[in-house]
């Protein structure tokens, strides 16, 4: 494995934790800044606003070279995660927050052009994956471990060992990646031309819903697998893990398959699968084993959607890569807060904490519709 790669893998961990570490962690570093835990969670809507935000300005460095573009991004995450650390209160910590959301997309959208740059031949999807791993593995390792930081210590230190993080991502990618040259210069307005074209539409759309489907139960797992299956709180901790083992194996195996197989069929299959995996996992979400066992089915679904639609959109936004690339952050980013919200409704009228599984059905169906007619109407080569 490149060691290019393990270092813009590096990075991906420390957006990770970044991204989803709060979760765990709201309730501390709301009550060290003395607000409620209501007010705390716009830190995580702050983040996603600097996601949407930073993607498209990726358009004005469009002219930089890669590797010197992903050192100025990693720069930005460290700094604002620096800021984030040393925040003393809630506006302070709200704008560093979204500073440091303003590089997530723009790195994810540059790191996939870079990977397939320098991927042996017959090897470029999975690659794109082992980049995205570090964000696989941060769910199984890297979010679960700043909670215990920030129960053990403070949450600071969550932030402390993410800035950490991601200077040694800097120092590896300035050290082992090749320079590699900018891409050619298609003007502000061809960098969107490729929005014209059905296909990275079909592929946002397989984004958008396929991921929804899943988030819409993953985001209300934990009263789930306390109230209805009655695991204790203590056992969420391995269950989380179990969960980031999922997206890892998810990930990996969906980037193998996608180099032997067209990609839009391969995730296509697996969104088919989502459309019966769903209603299972409420039917069963009353059965520990079962349920534990979806744990790691459903988000291992979850990232094989996701992980190679990264590396398609490449392929299908010429002239506007990295954009396309940055476009899938977003349309990730707001599709876990939609599927969030609707599974929150079904839950809040009434159906139970298992009924969000069921909600993700149609977003299921719907993904899987689209990347079929990606795959049959739009197919590029693999």
């Amino acid at each position: 494995m490149k060691k290019s790669l393990i270092a813009i893998a590096i990075v991906t961990f420390a957006l990770g934790i970044t991204e989803f570490g709060m979760m765990g962690i709201l309730e501390d570093v709301a009550h060290s800044l003395g607000i409620s835990v209501v007010k705390a969670g716009h830190f995580i809507t702050a983040y996603s606003a600097g996601v949407a935000v930073g993607a498209p300005l990726l358009v004005l460095l469009r002219k930089w070279e890669l590797k010197k573009l992903l050192l100025l991004l990693v720069s930005v995450i460290l700094i604002g995660n620096i800021c984030t650390a040393a925040s003393p209160e809630y506006h302070t910590m709200l704008v560093s927050r979204f500073i440091s959301g303003l590089p997530h997309g723009a790195f994810f959208g540059a790191a996939a052009i870079v990977a397939e740059r320098i991927a042996i031949e017959g090897k470029k999807a999975e690659s794109v994956a082992i980049v995205l791993g570090g964000m696989t593995v941060a769910n199984m390792v890297g979010v679960p471990l700043a909670t215990f930081l920030s129960n053990t210590f403070d949450w600071r230190v969550a932030f402390i060992v993410v800035s950490a993080c991601a200077l040694i991502g800097l120092i590896a990618i300035k050290s082992y990646l090749p320079a590699l040259p900018a891409l050619p210069d298609t003007g502000i307005k061809g960098q969107f031309h490729f929005l014209a074209k059905p296909g990275p539409w079909l592929i946002y759309a397989g984004v958008f819903f396929g991921q929804a489907s899943v988030y819409c139960w993953l985001s209300y797992i934990a009263p789930m697998m306390t109230q209805v299956t009655h695991f204790s709180q203590s056992a969420m901790t391995w269950i989380m893990v179990v969960v980031g083992f999922g997206m890892v194996v998810g990930n990996s195996v969906a980037g193998k398959l996608s180099d032997r197989y067209p990609a839009a069929l391969v995730t296509a299959v697996i969104a088919v699968s989502l459309v019966l995996i769903m209603p299972a996992l409420y039917l069963c979400s009353a059965f520990k084993i079962p349920s534990v066992l979806f744990a790691f089915i459903a988000p291992a679904c979850l990232f094989g959607v996701g992980g190679p639609l990264q590396y398609l959109i490449v392929r299908y936004a010429k002239g506007g890569e990295m954009l396309g690339g940055a476009g899938i952050q977003i349309a990730f980013n707001v599709s876990n807060a939609l599927s969030a919200s609707l599974g929150g409704i079904a839950i809040h009228q009434g159906f139970g904490y298992a009924s969000p599984a069921l909600v993700g059905v149609p977003f299921a169906l719907i993904g899987s519709i689209a990347l079929f007619i990606l795959y049959k109407k739009y197919p590029v080569s693999k």
